[in-house]
């Protein structure tokens, strides 16, 4: 069996489903020391998808960092995965600077996106999302 994309997209996709987030790193590290398949969205959305299932917020912002350098696009689903893990861990300072990396690099919000960022978030992060939205918006 050749291992491609696609593989490699259902094997963190089940490990998500699992909630194996540390098996979903693995594969993705075995993927780029092989250098032989491309990692895409739907690979990291999977594997941040793990990560906040297993409350990792750290483990799925470095997926976002590994994303911007190996040029894979962020696309609201990875975004609100990211901003869910943090938001799960009380993270509410990371959320919400996440939210101003979103609309640095274009990427759209949604409902989603607050609800999460501002789920426990105290009244200046309420008011600074309203902000943000205004901007994202306009």
């Amino acid at each position: 069996v050749e291992l491609d994309t696609i593989t490699y997209n259902t094997a963190v996709s089940a490990c998500e489903k699992d909630g194996e987030w540390d098996q979903a790193l693995r594969f993705l590290v075995d993927v780029l020391a092989s250098a032989s398949v491309e990692l895409d969205t739907i690979t990291h959305n999977a594997a941040i998808s793990a990560c906040s299932q297993g409350c990792e917020w750290d483990q799925a912002l470095r997926l976002l960092v590994d994303m911007a350098c190996a040029h894979v696009e962020w696309n609201t689903i990875t975004c609100n995965l990211a901003v869910s893990a943090c938001e799960k861990r009380s993270e509410w300072d990371r959320a919400l600077r996440l939210l101003v990396d979103m609309a640095c690099a274009r990427v759209e919000t949604n409902t989603i996106t607050y609800t999460a960022a501002s789920s426990h978030a105290n009244i200046m992060a309420a008011v600074a999302l309203v902000e943000l939205s205004t901007i994202t918006h306009s």
